[in-house]
């Protein structure tokens, strides 16, 4: 286990902050690009081999403290039966979910052997990583999946997902949540130290929606695993912040994107770690421009005591995209170290 990593976690107080990056083993990498050449996606995914030596590049490369399952957000809908397909670029499903075809869903118990690549592969990956490297795992929030079952896509801020949940979400929950909980044994069993719930479309709701239909769910995630899943949610407020404080969910941390401010965010800290969050698309600029978006994003939270910096995890707020140039990347984890030093 990585040491920094496991500090933020418990919330001690410490110089340097562990690093990582979501997608940081994606299409910018010259490592992905080389084995994308040889292997479709769903190749790379569900072929554990594949999948360990994929998660291990950007560790061997870029020297980042914690590694993440290479994986996709969709399993579960196709392990419940909606098919997946990758072929021809964007992800399609091989039928949308409305009140009609739920009856089409499988049950969790029949859809989790589909799942079970997922462990194989990050047994793998933590026999291929470092010892002092950290691993963690990830699944799709609940609406997130929703929304790319119903709507494919999450175009269109999510209209018909929207207009379709008082009637879909209850029973579509019934069968996912349960399925998310295995899901996330799974790559505990597998040797993940934690595993993230991405609700990488949470933000297209109100805040009343997200409280009514998110919250819940998310509570049942974190107390069926204590301490032992992290919730990342793009497009939050200031508001969802300060719900997610007043359920006082036992999460093992929060991340946001760069919409939060860091240095509030780590002020206000109560337990677990905090993940953020530079702009990702900075990472794309040139590197004098890069290097003076990231130092002007540095100094206030450098100006910070370590006490009021404890629980942070370094990264970019929603993951590098292709555009990302790989040696801002190295820049990011060297000046980091430095900085902190």
């Amino acid at each position: 286990m990585n040491p920094r990593f496991q500090a933020a976690i418990r919330a001690e107080t410490q110089s340097i902050p562990p690093v990582w990056m979501m997608r940081q083993a994606g299409r910018y990498h010259r490592h992905y690009q080389a084995l994308r050449k040889q292997n479709g996606f769903m190749e790379l995914c569900k072929n554990p081999r594949l999948a360990a030596e994929v998660a291990l590049g950007p560790i061997q490369d870029f020297d980042f403290d914690v590694s993440i399952l290479f994986s996709d957000l969709l399993f579960p809908l196709e392990a419940l039966g909606m098919g997946l397909d990758y072929d021809s670029g964007p992800p399609r499903l091989a039928w949308s979910l409305d009140p009609t075809t739920l009856r089409h869903l499988l049950g969790p118990e029949e859809a989790l052997p589909a799942l079970e690549f997922q462990k194989e592969a990050m047994r793998l990956t933590r026999q291929m990583l470092p010892a002092n490297k950290s691993l963690i795992g990830f699944v799709g929030g609940p609406w997130t999946l929703l929304g790319y079952a119903v709507d494919g896509s999450h175009q269109g801020g999510l209209r018909r997902t929207q207009q379709l949940a008082p009637e879909v979400l209850p029973p579509f929950f019934e069968i996912l949540v349960p399925l998310l909980e295995r899901n996330i044994s799974l790559q505990l069993e597998g040797g993940a130290e934690a595993v993230l719930i991405l609700d990488t479309a949470a933000g297209e709701l109100d805040l009343e929606s997200w409280k009514r239909w998110v919250l819940p769910s998310l509570s049942r995630l974190a107390q069926h695993h204590r301490g032992k899943v992290g919730y990342y949610m793009r497009g939050a407020t200031q508001m969802h912040w300060s719900l997610l404080h007043a359920a006082r969910l036992p999460l093992a941390g929060v991340g946001f994107d760069a919409g939060i401010d860091l240095c509030s965010a780590l002020r206000e800290r109560e337990q677990g770690f905090i993940q953020g969050n530079f702009h990702q698309e900075f990472m794309a600029l040139p590197e004098s421009e890069f290097r003076k978006k990231f130092e002007e994003w540095l100094d206030p939270i450098a100006a910070l005591s370590p006490e009021k910096r404890t629980g942070w995890v370094c990264g970019v707020g929603h993951g590098l995209t292709p555009h990302s140039r790989e040696e801002n990347v190295r820049q990011f984890v060297k000046m980091i170290r430095e900085r902190f030093a």
